[in-house]
This record gives C-alpha cells, sequence and structure tokens, in this order.
C-alpha cells in the first residue's frame, strides 16, 4: 500500500478512508480472497449494508488496524478498487 491518503470508494466521494471493508462474492471468488472496499465515516454504515445484503461482507476493520495486518503479512490481491454503483 502506497503512503498516499487513502480516499472513499463511495461514488463521488474524496474524504480521507478509515475503514476497509473485506467482501467477498462467494459466486466467483474462493472462499479465503478478499478483497477491500475503503470508506470515510459518513460512508461506512452505507457501504457496509451493500456488501452485507448481497451476502458479501466478510469483515470491517479500522484502516490502521489493516494497514498493521499488510504489514505483518504482507499486501493481500485485492486492496482498494472500485466503487460500488451508485450511493
Amino acid at each position: 500500500m502506497s503512503d498516499e491518503t487513502p480516499i472513499c470508494s463511495a461514488k463521488g466521494c474524496r474524504a480521507a478512508a478509515v475503514w476497509v471493508l473485506a467482501w467477498n462474492n462467494p459466486k466467483i471468488h474462493q472462499p479465503e480472497r478478499r478483497k477491500t472496499w475503503l470508506a470515510c465515516e459518513e460512508h461506512r454504515e452505507h457501504l457496509s449494508q451493500f456488501l452485507g445484503v448481497r451476502g458479501f461482507l466478510k469483515d470491517v476493520v479500522p484502516f490502521a488496524e489493516w494497514r498493521e495486518r499488510e504489514e505483518a503479512e504482507g499486501p493481500s490481491e485485492d486492496s482498494g478498487g472500485g466503487a460500488p454503483a451508485g450511493d
């Protein structure tokens, strides 16, 4: 992960991310695979619900804690990435 300020994944949001939402689409991903969206405080609940109603949400972790995990374990293969449809 770079030293750049992480930005929320919500469509159109440019706020700093403080949460990591780890998710997985069981129809296309192996069970252990985790993709991530980043969320600011304002959009954490909305993005969590978006993933949760689809059965995709696996974990919600403070960004600082996620970064510590990555440094200890090495980077995940899918971090940051794609904003969800709508807001």
